[in-house]
C-alpha cells in the first residue's frame, strides 16, 4: 500500500454499503506468476508465511479491499487511490494525499515485486506485508480509520462476510483484513520487461542503447549496483543516496533513533520505473534525467551522504542510453493487467 495516502475513489460499488460488486469475467488466477530473475526461485505462493498461505480467493479479497474507499473514514480513498496501476502502482503526485485532502510527506513508492521484500515502507517501519497493509488505514493523515470501525463497516455488506468466510474459514477481524490486503500486494509481480527478457536470452526488445546503458550502470564508472543489483534491481537494504538536507526528513533513523541512519531510506526496486514518477523518498525529483544528474554530482553535498555515492562524468550520449535501460525496465503487461486493477469497473 501506500507511505503516505493519496485522494479520488469511487463511491460506486463497493463503497456503498450493502451492494456486490458487479459480476466479472473469468481471469487468469492471481497466484500463478513465477519469480522473475534475481528474485528467489520459484511459485508466488512460496513467499507468503504459513499464517497466511497464499490461495487465490484470498488474493481476490484482497484485490476487492484495495480498491474500498469504506476502508477511509471519508469513504474517498483507498489503497488504489495512490497506488495506480498505470503508474506501476506509485503515486503521480509528489507527496501523497489522504482524507480531507491532508498533506503527508512522502511519496508512494511502486508496490511490484514485494513479494520478497524483508522491509516496508521508505523507513522500513514494517516487516511484513501483513504488518504493513494496516497502517495506512489507521494513519491520521492517511485513511484514518480504526481497523475495528474498517471490520465493522465491511461486516455490514453480506458479500464480504461470505468472502472472508470463503477465504478464512473465518469472520472478518482486523487480521484477517490486513492477511487479505498482503496476499494481493504479493501478487503485484512484474517480470515481463525487455530487461527480464534479455536475462532470460532473449534480446529482441532490448536495444543496443539499452544494452550500453546496462553496462554503464552495471559498472564500475557510475556503480549503480552496489544498491540495485542484477535481476531484482535493490538490494532491499537502506541508504543515504545524498538527497538529505539538515531538517529534513530523518528517514531510517526515526524507526531506529541511531545516527548512522541519519537521511537513509531503502533502496526501491527499478522496474517500471520511467512511469512512477516523481522520484526520491519525497518526490522531489520529477524526471530519471534529474535523478541521474543528482547522482552524478554526488547528491545535494551533505556530510551525511554514503561514501558510495560519488560523484561521476557521463556524456550526453551515455545518459540516452542508461534512460534507454531505464525505458526497457518498463512491463507493459504489468501496468494493463486487468487481474490488477478494480474489480468494480
Amino acid at each position: 500500500m501506500r507511505n503516505i495516502v493519496v485522494p479520488i475513489a469511487l463511491l460506486t460499488g463497493l463503497g456503498c454499503a450493502g451492494h456486490d460488486p458487479p459480476a466479472t469475467k473469468a481471469e487468469a488466477p492471481l497466484t500463478q506468476a513465477v519469480a522473475p530473475a534475481g528474485f528467489p526461485a520459484g511459485a508466488i505462493t512460496a513467499s507468503a508465511p504459513a499464517d497466511n498461505a497464499l490461495t487465490e480467493e484470498r488474493a481476490r479479497l484482497g484485490r476487492r479491499l484495495f480498491y474500498e474507499p469504506a476502508l477511509s473514514r471519508t469513504r474517498t480513498i483507498s489503497c488504489g487511490s495512490c497506488h495506480e496501476q498505470e503508474n506501476g502502482f506509485a503515486d503521480p503526485d509528489p507527496v501523497s494525499s489522504g482524507v480531507d485532502d491532508l498533506q503527508g510527506t512522502r511519496n508512494a513508492p511502486s508496490l511490484s515485486n514485494l513479494a520478497w521484500s524483508q522491509h516496508f515502507f521508505w523507513d522500513g517501519r514494517a516487516t511484513s506485508l501483513e504488518e504493513q497493509a494496516g497502517k495506512p488505514i489507521e494513519n491520521p493523515v492517511e485513511m484514518d480509520l480504526s481497523l475495528d470501525d474498517a471490520v465493522a463497516r465491511l461486516s455490514e455488506q453480506t458479500s464480504y462476510v461470505r468472502d472472508f468466510e470463503v477465504a478464512y474459514d473465518d469472520a472478518i477481524t482486523a487480521d484477517n483484513l490486513r492477511r487479505a490486503l498482503a496476499s494481493f500486494v504479493r501478487t503485484l509481480v512484474s517480470g515481463h520487461s525487455p530487461y527480464d527478457e534479455h536475462l532470460a536470452g532473449d534480446d529482441t526488445r532490448f536495444s543496443e542503447a539499452a544494452a550500453r546503458g546496462e553496462a554503464f550502470f552495471f559498472g564500475e564508472k557510475a556503480e549503480c549496483f552496489h544498491c540495485h543489483t542484477e535481476g531484482a534491481l535493490t538490494n532491499d537494504g537502506f541508504f543515504n543516496d545524498g538527497s538529505y538536507l539538515d531538517g529534513g526528513d530523518e528517514g531510517r533513523k526515526l524507526i531506529t533513533e541511531r545516527l548512522g541512519d541519519l537521511g537513509k531510506f531503502k533502496v526501491p526496486g527499478l522496474r517500471n520505473i520511467s512511469v512512477t514518477a516523481p522520484y526520491m523518498h519525497d518526490g522531489s525529483v520529477p524526471t530519471l534525467r534529474e535523478v541521474v544528474e543528482r547522482y552524478a554530482a554526488g547528491g545535494l553535498g551533505h556530510p551525511s551522504t554514503d561514501p558510495q555515492i560519488g560523484r561521476f562524468v557521463l556524456s550526453p550520449v551515455e545518459l540516452d542510453d542508461l534512460l534507454a535501460f531505464f525505458e526497457a525496465l518498463t512491463d507493459p503487461q504489468f501496468l494493463t493487467d486487468p487481474r490488477f486493477s478494480d474489480p468494480a469497473r
